[in-house]
């Protein structure tokens, strides 16, 4: 399978089933889940990044857990609409992802996420070392959610 777009993702997904939502960051990569029904996103964990073999192994055991049907990676386009180093990033995590394991893979335009997430820690002063721990799961169910609500409109 390939990294699809999203009339093809939908398409390729079962009717119900959760989908991992992942924010792979340099140092960690921020993982939310939605609920079977694809209604409401939640932030899961946070993955510490190593090699990619062992951080695909940490995502594919919460994917299986909980009895995921896809995938969305989020990617950070520039403000512009273009792709810079770190949206490179997101797509290569994605290809490698998909090369150990084929599953329904959406990647999702994720720009100013952390920001946003950021922006609310601060406004209910969570302190740095707080917004450290959660930022990245919190990001991730950020632009799960967004994804998510895509997916309502195209079914609408």
């Amino acid at each position: 399978m390939a990294i699809l777009a999203l009339p093809d993702f939908l398409a390729a997904l079962p009717r119900m089933g959760a989908l991992l939502g992942v924010d792979p960051g340099e140092k960690r990569i921020g993982v939310a889940v939605s609920d079977v029904s694809r209604m409401i996103a939640s932030s899961l964990d946070t993955i510490q990044r190593s090699k990619f073999a062992l951080d695909a192994e940490a995502l594919f055991k919460l994917y299986d857990a909980r009895q995921c049907a896809g995938l969305i990676i989020g990617h950070p386009l520039n403000m512009d609409g273009s792709a810079g180093p770190s949206a490179q990033a997101a797509r290569a995590f994605a290809r490698n992802l998909i090369g150990k394991r084929d599953v329904p893979l959406l990647l999702w335009d994720e720009r100013l996420s952390t920001a946003a997430v950021t922006r609310t820690l601060i406004e209910s002063d969570a302190s740095r070392k707080r917004r450290g721990q959660v930022v990245d799961k919190m990001a991730a169910a950020y632009m799960l959610q967004g994804a998510l609500d895509a997916m309502q409109e195209q079914r609408a």
